[in-house]
């Protein structure tokens, strides 16, 4: 076991000491799986023979339960509807430990859901062949509003961390922003679409492609470590970590050179989703502990590559993130 090794390790240990906030948008990821039985006599199309439904938390709920799995104390300000999917969102959120006394009600709300359907043959495996999205209009309930600000003003106090996730459904505008500039703490981005909306914080988690749409031009291989530090200083981040898939991440940090971290696990991934909930969680409570932001980006690198070797929108355990540094080969 190499010191880094046994570093890492200790942060993890730390992880279950550590008090969270998480502000952003809250999707029921819906699955449904089904075998294919015969093709429809009405039209050209297979008839799926439904097996099972489930519904597991998506988006910020996602990033929740992933720093709850880790053993962190955490607490989601969010708002979803009066419906079907919140219920259901809630009640997997509190069977999961995530505080969710935050995750506001409302009647003028529709909980964002995802739906994915997953066919195949009776004795084959279910892949992917449709999503559908349930999706509400960004809702401007002030009470809504006023409450989302209020919660995320009162539980951000006590907070070693706060992440942000947004997907662009309206939970966090600018009066939370507001909020979010005053808090002490490590405040990191998620956001698939906003980035430059969430300028001079900690630090953001954008993927490859996400770089390329705020650069607004394609990256040339050789030309990312720059473009990317770039873009960093031109948002006013300490850091940016760009997570690259099977090239691993990227870290820039200050003025210092690029750290490239290669990507740990198999090559070929079972399934990607929401494995980037998995990477700013770890990121962040990895910050929260007091770990400097190569040693959270190491874990982040770690945890990424756990967690994608999972099907579905999925989390890990601090002992799993542990076992896996552990015995690593290095």
């Amino acid at each position: 076991m190499t010191e880094l090794q046994e570093r890492l390790a200790n942060i993890v240990r730390r992880f279950s000491k550590q008090k969270l906030v998480i502000i952003g948008d809250a999707i029921a990821d819906k699955f449904l799986y089904g075998s294919i039985s015969r093709v429809s006599r009405e039209a050209p199309v297979f008839i799926l023979r439904h097996e099972q439904t489930e519904t597991v938390p998506g988006g910020a709920a996602n990033c929740a339960v992933n720093l709850a799995a880790l053993g962190s104390d955490v607490s989601l300000v969010s708002a979803v509807g009066n419906d079907q999917a919140g219920a259901e969102l809630r009640e997997k959120l509190k069977r999961a430990g995530v505080d969710t006394n935050a995750l506001l009600i409302s009647d003028n709300v529709q909980t964002t859901t995802k739906l994915r359907i997953l066919a195949g043959q009776a004795h084959s495996s279910r892949q992917q062949v449709i999503r559908i999205d349930y999706e509400d209009a960004p809702f401007t309930d002030p009470e809504v509003r006023a409450a989302i600000v209020e919660e995320l003003e009162r539980r951000s106090a006590e907070a070693g961390a706060v992440i942000v996730s947004d997907y662009n459904y309206g939970v966090v505008d600018e009066s939370a922003v507001e909020v979010l500039r005053k808090i002490s703490a490590p405040v990191l981005v998620d956001s698939r679409f906003r980035l430059e909306s969430f300028i001079g914080f900690t630090a953001a988690t954008p993927n490859e492609d996400e770089v390329e749409n705020l650069l607004r031009h394609p990256i040339i291989s050789d030309q990312l470590a720059a473009d990317a530090a770039a873009l960093k200083n031109r948002l006013g981040y300490q850091a940016l970590l760009v997570t690259r898939g099977g090239n691993g991440m990227m870290l820039l940090e200050g003025d210092t050179p690029p750290l490239h971290i290669t990507a740990v696990g198999a090559q070929q991934p079972v399934d990607v989703t929401g494995a980037g909930d998995t990477v700013i969680a770890t990121f962040a409570l990895g910050l929260a502990t007091g770990a400097s932001f190569s040693d959270a980006a190491r874990l982040a690198n770690y945890a990424g590559g756990l967690v994608v070797m999972k099907r579905g929108t999925a989390s890990i355990t601090g002992r799993e993130l542990e076992h896996s540094i552990l015995n690593a080969e290095v």
